[in-house]
């Protein structure tokens, strides 16, 4: 037993003075929900995942590379899209962009400030 606690010891005191170990920043409980709602909404006006797929970005927790703002309104999401296999291609090749405001809770979608090519 004392050989098991002098072990943990040891792996806890050498891991708290590397630095190894490093909190990433916090997301808002309510981001990665309103990231999945946004993709979704995404595919849905686009033709469902047969025939669209979105940037990678919403595809991460939370989404935050494709996060435009967070603010009172909600969280205000903006990326592009395409056919399954888009960003793959050399180069990648998308043909839609989309905007979605969604409340911040998570839970409603508020707008589609824009649906369509890209600007």
């Amino acid at each position: 037993m004392n050989r098991l606690l002098f072990a943990a010891t040891g792996l806890v005191i050498s891991l708290s003075g590397t630095g190894a170990l490093q909190a990433a920043p916090a997301l808002p409980l309510a981001q990665p929900k309103a990231a999945n709602l946004a993709r979704m909404r995404a595919e849905s006006l686009n033709g469902g995942l047969g025939s669209y797929r979105a940037a990678a970005c919403m595809y991460e927790t939370g989404a935050t590379s494709c996060l435009i703002s967070r603010s009172d309104e909600g969280f205000l999401f903006g990326f592009r899209g395409g056919s399954p296999g888009w960003e793959q291609q050399t180069p990648p090749d998308p043909t839609l962009e989309t905007e979605v405001l969604v409340s911040r809770d998570g839970d409603r979608i508020l707008a589609v400030p824009y649906n369509g090519p890209i600007r």
